[in-house]
């Protein structure tokens, strides 16, 4: 999707460029960078945020036995972690770090609008998963836990998978909702803080993000899901992505001109 375009005035109908100081984000296509530089920044960026999520969560139950403390303290290192990433590498790749949002993207693009190709999506998405891997094995890395230990933490109760429903719907009606009304330039504020409050508002703390579900899978720690419960979760945030993008149509339909 090529860089967003601010509100149309009273007077036009045409919307007035956006200034090139602001760089896509996720749901927007960037210029055509090339791939492998594309692919590069899903890859770096989903390793730093599944780093920082993991990081974040060891740190928390070293300082504190107060799970509260615990939660507060990873979602508030991931919303600065999330928004900064997607500030940096909007511009080069689209910052989805996430198949849910590049999937969804594809799809935009093949009913007609702007986005991804399959070619693009097939190489977003192996680079997506595998940083989101090395991501938790770097966190385990630095804080001495082992490096690859499978997570013990079961989340396969059913109101947990309804939570990934909702906190997957939510942030594509978030981000596409964001592309449709001109207002992408706000997504590196409008997603993280999204992703800091599903925290706390979803049963599942908002994971929302195959490739970091399967990356947290590594770690038995505060943020690690149990293998068994990996494809559950996966199959929830495709549910809810396909809300999401359903959300956005209903809500975001083009107005007819008047008589």
């Amino acid at each position: 999707m090529t860089a967003a375009e601010a509100a149309p005035s009273a007077e036009s109908a045409t919307p007035a460029p956006r200034p090139a100081s602001v760089g896509p984000v996720p749901g927007a296509t960037p210029p055509r960078t090339p791939l492998v530089a594309r692919a590069a920044a899903e890859l770096i960026g989903t390793a730093a945020l599944v780093a920082v999520v993991v990081g974040s969560g060891i740190q928390a139950t070293e300082l504190t036995k107060d799970v509260g403390l615990q939660l507060l303290a990873n979602s508030t290192a991931t919303v600065f972690g999330l928004g900064i990433l997607i500030l940096l590498l909007g511009p080069v790749s689209g910052a989805h770090f996430n198949p849910v949002v590049t999937l969804a993207e594809w799809w935009t693009a093949r009913r007609g609008g702007a986005g991804v190709t399959l070619r693009e999506a097939a190489v977003y998405l192996p680079a997506q998963i595998v940083g989101a891997i090395a991501g938790a094995i770097l966190a385990d890395a630095m804080f001495g836990e082992p490096l690859v230990k499978w997570s013990t933490h079961d989340r396969s109760a059913g109101h947990l998978l309804l939570g990934e429903i909702v906190a997957t719907a939510g942030l594509i009606l978030l981000i596409f909702g964001l592309a449709r009304a001109n207002r992408l330039q706000f997504a590196p504020v409008a997603v993280a803080s999204y992703i800091g409050a599903a925290y706390w508002f979803t049963s599942s703390t908002s994971f929302a993000n195959p490739a970091v579900t399967i990356g947290r899978a590594f770690t038995d720690t505060f943020a690690g899901i149990a293998p068994g419960s990996v494809l559950g979760f996966i199959g929830m945030q495709l549910v809810g992505a396909v809300v999401g993008l359903a959300l956005v149509a209903l809500i975001f339909m083009p107005g007819r001109s008047a008589e």
